[in-house]
């Protein structure tokens, strides 16, 4: 998974159009520049709580075009205190993503990483991830003969396939079930890039003070199921047929993070559906201030985006919304009734 998406040569992050009508799939920041407003204005809140730090990290994991993170600085505008505060880093593992990001972000002070950073300073942190997690690499376990075997991708024939291996109990993850508590042929994932990435950041916002907000799709509660799926053009594809060619992502196990956020000692809500946690930043007031001068044809999109973005029928429910947070006056907004 990690070599048909991240190869520098063949990989298809390495590729020209990935985002957008024109690519293979549309992110939420594509669709409608209310999201990253309001991820802006998310982050100025979570500023304040820290108590206004007159110098702050803030990190984009994952950024694509640049959308997000654009949008964003944009909406934080209006708050020049905000970004004159900001040490803004970007962490993109593709070349041709970087050069993107440059190009749409080439009015700010922006560093570039290809991996998480170590900060070596005390600075609180601010962290935002967008269809991020989603496209780090699984591993899959599944139940043969009543125990449990990893799940791994073979050659056979010139053609790639699926094929179980037994391996020492030792190296099966912690948070595995019993086997008796599963079927014959249950598949469970894990994602240990995931879970590392999570676990220092939510070590860094304990020590020095921040958030962290990820938005991706996966279920609220940690379960089995075979979520490795593959996107082409808008539709979904055999994930082992021609790799490096079709983007690979697999659900995101939003209470396991969660949980080793908690271990690392930082505070925590209960996940939130995408839609909610819009609806609770203010996004229908946004849009009624944008279709307020706009025409029919304007007003409509901007009906149409909004649907997208909230609605149980699209994104709304599907997607959610995962913050932890420490060393602030209160929780980040958008979570909680």
């Amino acid at each position: 998974m990690k070599a048909a998406l991240l190869h520098p040569e063949f990989g298809y992050y390495q590729r020209g159009e990935t985002f957008g009508a024109k690519g293979d799939f549309v992110t939420a920041p594509e669709i409608s520049q209310m999201f990253g407003e309001l991820i802006g204005l998310w982050s100025i809140d979570c500023w304040v709580k820290l108590g206004s730090p007159e110098k702050f990290h803030l990190v984009e994991l994952g950024p694509g075009n640049g959308t997000l993170m654009s949008d964003a600085l944009r909406s934080a505008a209006l708050v020049p205190e905000f970004l004159s505060a900001a040490e803004i880093t970007l962490v993109e593992a593709s070349e041709q993503l970087t050069l993107r990001q440059q190009q749409t972000l080439s009015s700010y002070s922006i560093t570039w990483c290809d991996v998480w950073p170590t900060f070596r300073d005390t600075l609180p942190i601010i962290v935002i991830g967008n269809e991020f997690l989603d496209a780090l690499p699984v591993r899959q376990y599944e139940q043969v003969d009543g125990h449990w075997a990893e799940r791994k991708i073979a050659l056979a024939k010139d053609k790639l396939i699926f094929k179980c291996e037994d391996i020492a109990a030792s190296a099966l993850p912690e948070n595995l079930p019993s086997v008796s508590e599963c079927d014959e042929g249950s598949i469970f994932e894990t994602n240990p890039s995931a879970e590392k990435i999570c676990s220092n950041i939510a070590a860094n916002i304990a020590k020095n003070g921040g958030s962290a907000l990820f938005i991706d799709y996966g279920p609220s509660e940690s379960g089995l199921g075979d979520s490795f799926q593959s996107v082409q053009h808008h539709k979904y594809t055999d994930p082992l047929d021609n790799p490096g060619t079709s983007d690979l992502t697999a659900h995101v196990d939003f209470a396991r993070l969660g949980h080793l956020a908690t271990v690392q000692n930082c505070e925590t809500y209960p996940i939130s559906s995408q839609g909610r946690f819009l609806e609770r930043l203010g996004i229908e007031a946004r849009a009624l201030v944008l279709s307020r001068n706009a025409a029919d044809n304007q007003k409509a999109k901007i009906a149409g985006d909004l649907q997208r973005l909230i609605s149980s029928k699209e994104m709304g429910t599907l997607f959610k919304a995962m913050t932890f947070y420490a060393n602030m006056t209160e929780g980040p907004a958008g979570f909680g009734e």
